[in-house]
């Protein structure tokens, strides 16, 4: 089906269907077909439920059938970070390694029979990428990969794009979106002060560049019931 567009302050923006959760479900269930190796991505700006999804999917399907790779093990260190003076960005586009994501989902289409690939999470509570903590079989159909840079056309993110099989870009109503955000800063110990400074300036500026990327998806979706 092809993408709506409305115009908005001159910019394409693509309109999102509304759907619930279990559509998405069933359609990641149809993805995970035994003895074929897929790669679902699943993009949005911060605070758009992309993990979320992510996790409701794997719990759906089983870690038989599908696994969780998500972009933001791929953040720089902090260590790396304050070095580059770019600690207060973290979380924008240059903050990540662009080009290791890339090479491990190419890894993971190529995956052979017998070989195990181990990928890196990342601990919220620390706000650091764990190495290695995420092992993923050859034999699980579904690859489900998540972030918020996916669909992006700058450095190595295309090849990113071009390992996913289908692409969803979630699109929640943005004040649910900022909301939400708020609130998973302050869980994760920032002040309800520093939280909202932080959800409206830096992930606000992320989310434009995020939100231009939209019409590279496949699909365009606001989830009803997420």
């Amino acid at each position: 089906m092809p993408i709506q567009y409305s115009n908005f302050h001159d910019l394409r923006i693509p309109m999102p269907t509304t759907v619930f959760l279990e559509e998405l479900l069933s359609a990641a269930g149809r993805l995970a077909k035994a003895g074929r190796r897929t790669i679902l991505g699943i993009a949005g700006a911060p605070g758009a439920g992309k993990s979320t999804l992510g996790t409701r999917i794997v719990e759906h399907l089983g870690p038989s059938r599908a696994v969780l790779v998500p972009m933001d093990g791929f953040h720089l260190a902090n260590a790396v970070l304050l070095a580059r003076g770019q600690r207060q960005l973290k979380g924008a586009i240059e903050t990540f390694d662009d080009a290791g994501y890339a090479a491990l989902l190419q890894r993971l289409v190529a995956q052979r029979a017998g070989e195990t690939v181990y990928a890196p999470s990342f601990d919220r509570n620390l706000e650091e990428s764990i190495a290695g903590s995420i092992p993923i079989s050859p034999d699980i159909p579904l690859v489900v990969a998540e972030g918020n840079y996916l669909l992006a056309d700058q450095g190595a993110w295309p090849q990113v794009r071009a390992c996913l099989d289908e692409s969803w870009f979630l699109e929640p109503e943005p004040e649910h979106r900022r909301g939400w955000l708020i609130a998973r800063h302050i869980a994760y110990g920032k002040s309800p002060e520093d939280a909202r400074e932080w959800a409206l300036g830096t992930d606000e500026r992320n989310a434009a560049l995020i939100g231009s990327t939209a019409a590279r998806a496949d699909r365009v979706l606001r989830i009803a019931d997420l």
